[in-house]
């Protein structure tokens, strides 16, 4: 009776949850084999893998896939690398740590198409923005960044925003590391550089698979700052997959093939996921 109960009182919130979850899944996998285009609502019915071949043999497919690998892998290289270094130069005590550790992790709660706007207009336009005033104060052209250099734009802005997350899980890390450890080594004559790899960084590898983990996760959905900035574009320079199944769904008002999109990306995710959450166990057990 003991068990029966609390599973008893817990099933309506399970199922609720499994409904969240299975229902939204079950319509796209309906809506991927037919043919449902909102401009042709007449021309309907079932056509079995069509939607996924026709999604596949996108001439944006393979542009979109490497797009979104190249954001992922930058993103998380550069808010792991930073954010850790971040976390190293604050984690010693000096006076007004506090305001800049609320400083540090303020980014991360802007909106994504504030923080979009943001680069857009302030930082990177090649007339006014901050970019452009510093690369002519020092008398070189200034880079029209959104057009000549548009991943790269996405991956800067999207970097902006998650390197306090990544920052704010080291320096949490941080605190719980054995002080006396650390004063041991200096009085045995370790060199900073030997306490880094030898103390740091190793007390480190959780919180790095952790942040890897959740990033990669959160990242293969990054919308707001291509749709806000380049528009995918030019050509396909910017489109990641996300871009690719909004472009199939809302420009091109194909709801099947953008269904079959969003499958594709669901097993990305999981494939990805898997992988992690393997990643991740290994750490723990060390």
């Amino acid at each position: 009776m003991k068990r029966f109960l609390p599973r008893v009182l817990m099933t309506p919130a399970i199922l609720t949850l499994f409904l969240w979850m299975i229902v939204p899944l079950v319509m796209s996998i309906y809506f991927s084999t037919i043919r449902f285009n909102l401009m042709q609502p007449e021309r309907s019915g079932f056509i079995g893998w069509e939607n996924f071949e026709f999604f596949i043999t996108d001439p944006s497919f393979w542009p979109a896939v490497m797009n979104t690998v190249l954001l992922l892998g930058s993103v998380i290289v550069i808010t792991v690398v930073l954010g850790a270094a971040l976390a190293l130069l604050i984690d010693e005590p000096f006076p007004g740590r506090g305001l800049v550790r609320v400083l540090l992790i303020s980014p991360f709660f802007v909106m994504p198409t504030v923080n979009a706007l943001l680069w857009k207009h302030m930082m990177m336009n090649p007339i006014y923005g901050v970019l452009a005033q510093v690369w002519q104060f020092f008398g070189a052209t200034p880079i029209n960044w959104l057009e000549d250099l548009p991943l790269l734009s996405v991956i800067i802005m999207v970097s902006w925003q998650w390197l306090p997350f990544a920052a704010l899980i080291f320096i949490t890390s941080l605190q719980s590391m054995n002080r006396e450890q650390i004063e041991a080594a200096r009085m045995d004559g370790a060199n900073y550089l030997q306490q880094l790899r030898y103390l740091y960084i190793p007390h480190l590898a959780r919180s790095v698979a952790v942040v890897v983990m959740i990033e990669l996760i959160f990242l293969l959905s990054i919308f707001a700052e291509i749709y806000t900035t380049t528009g995918g574009g030019p050509g396909d320079a910017s489109t990641n997959v996300a871009f690719l199944i909004f472009k199939q769904a809302l420009l091109n008002f194909d709801a099947g093939v953008a269904s079959a999109g969003a499958l594709f990306a669901v097993v990305l995710a999981n494939i990805a996921a898997i992988f992690l959450m393997r990643m991740v166990g290994k750490s723990l057990d060390k």
